[in-house]
């Protein structure tokens, strides 16, 4: 389910997820398997403002759960 939500959120080219960076937010869902679980996603630069996003997605079961959750993140590179 992280994959699949960093595959949607690295639809957005650099130039617009720079204009919403730094950015996060939290919502619920239903994972795959049908339980209730939160997605947490983050557009952040990665070094310096205005060079390369770093996109970052957790999956997790509540607030008490987050350590054992499901964490990926990929890069959105300036010009690229």
């Amino acid at each position: 389910m992280a994959e699949d939500e960093l595959s949607r959120a690295v639809t957005l080219s650099w130039r617009e997820a720079s204009k919403v960076t730094p950015w996060g937010d939290t919502f619920e869902g239903i994972s795959p398997a049908g339980r209730n679980v939160q997605v947490e996603r983050n557009y952040l630069w990665s070094g310096a403002p205005g060079g390369d996003i770093l996109v970052e997605i957790a999956v997790f079961g509540g607030p008490s759960r987050y350590d054992a959750g499901a964490r990926v993140s990929r890069t959105i590179r300036k010009g690229g």
